[in-house]
């Protein structure tokens, strides 16, 4: 089996920077979805250049916070023990569209090393397009990605199954994909017996 997973918020969960961003802009820690509080309140006082900025640090400088998603080491040590191949394939660009220069992709990389994946095939694309060429290409059976947009486009390969990571249930309305509301979940439907 040939299993495809998205990397930001799919693999690595942003929750600690992203409370420490809230806290630095004056949001309380109890936010049910920082990033969404965090962005709401920026773009809501007119400030959606400083929210574009901070996402180029988030997946830059500030990976280095994130953690993985409760279940995703396990479900990655499930897909060695099945003997499935795994790929990370996510859509990032190499620099911040706006901020601080750094080298998003090398971030990503550094963050996959620290964690012990840095044997996990990675692919960066720069664009959506190329993520959902990169994709098909590889020829995968699965695809789990957090954003439905991906897993709807009519680029995305027919014949990939696609897994919807939806930990905070927002795409309950997306009946047409299959949903999975943690990594555990996603080991139960792809490794059931």
């Amino acid at each position: 089996m040939r299993i495809g997973i998205d990397l930001d918020n799919t693999l690595a969960d942003y929750r600690r920077p992203l409370e420490r961003l809230c806290a630095l802009h004056g949001l309380g820690d109890s936010q049910a979805d920082p990033k969404l509080a965090l962005r709401d309140h920026l773009r809501d006082a007119g400030r959606e250049g400083e929210w574009t900025r901070l996402q180029g640090e988030l997946y830059g400088p500030l990976m280095e916070e994130a953690l993985l998603f409760t279940g995703a080491e396990q479900f990655l040590a499930r897909c060695r023990e099945q003997g499935a191949e795994c790929h990370i394939v996510s859509h990032r660009t190499r620099r911040p569209i706006s901020g601080s220069d750094h080298d998003l992709h090398e971030a990503a990389r550094l963050w996959l090393a620290r964690l012990g994946l840095s044997g996990v095939p990675a692919y960066f694309e720069e664009t959506k397009k190329q993520k959902l060429e990169r994709i098909a290409s590889l020829g995968l059976d699965v695809f789990i990605d957090d954003l439905p947009e991906i897993l709807t486009d009519p680029g995305f390969p027919v014949h990939t199954e696609a897994i919807l990571f939806d930990p905070g249930d927002r795409h309950a309305r997306h009946e047409d994909i299959r949903r999975a509301p943690t990594w555990m979940a996603v080991e139960d439907a792809m490794f059931a017996e």
